[in-house]
């Protein structure tokens, strides 16, 4: 059953949940118990990292930047309906700690502690990452059922496509990865 850890889930069309329209969510645990995963491509409007940091008091050096030409900057994203106030980033490989990281697939790792976040602000955190705030959650055997009635649709996730797309076209993006051109797909499911 864990066979969908570090895969991307793709909300199709006839979603009902207007949360999860059009969403992109990388799952990073899935077993007996539920899944939890984490929506990579809905920035909050009004939220952006430098805001966040400062409202955690973890503001870095007034020159901070990070590990690539860009300063320590960006969009916080909404991550999913549960614990909206809880914070979770997924990043690559080279920040790992060991008491608040997880490894969730090949180049994608997941932070839960405020750690990632101070290191970020002090200019020495992962050199790509996606901040969200909360997280998709399903309980036993919910989220099998929702594949099964054709909610999702189910791709391989890349650091590149977590990473290095635009929010706005990885939806699309996704779609494209399993050969599935959007503007086919209706917005009514059935079975055959």
């Amino acid at each position: 059953m864990t066979h969908l850890i570090g895969k991307l889930l793709i909300a199709m069309p006839s979603m009902p949940d207007p949360r999860f329209a059009h969403s992109v969510v990388f799952l990073c645990a899935h077993s007996e118990n539920g899944a939890m995963g984490v929506i990579v491509n809905k920035p909050l409007p009004d939220l952006t990292l430098i805001k966040l940091l400062s409202h955690l008091d973890l503001d870095g050096p007034e020159n901070a930047r990070g590990l690539g030409e860009d300063p320590v900057d960006g969009p916080v994203h909404f991550g999913g309906p549960v614990e909206t106030s809880r914070g979770f980033v997924l990043h690559s490989p080279d920040f790992f700690n060991a008491e608040g990281s997880l490894q969730v697939a090949d180049g994608i790792v997941l932070s839960t502690s405020v750690e990632v976040l101070a290191e970020m602000a002090r200019g020495q955190g992962p050199s790509q990452s996606i901040v969200a705030l909360g997280y998709a959650g399903w309980g036993p055997d919910q989220l099998d059922g929702e594949i099964q009635a054709g909610g999702w649709l189910i791709a391989d996730a890349a650091p590149a496509m977590l990473f290095a797309t635009e929010d706005s076209a990885k939806w699309t993006a996704a779609l494209g990865q399993i050969g599935v051109d959007p503007r086919l797909l209706s917005g009514a499911t059935g079975h055959a």
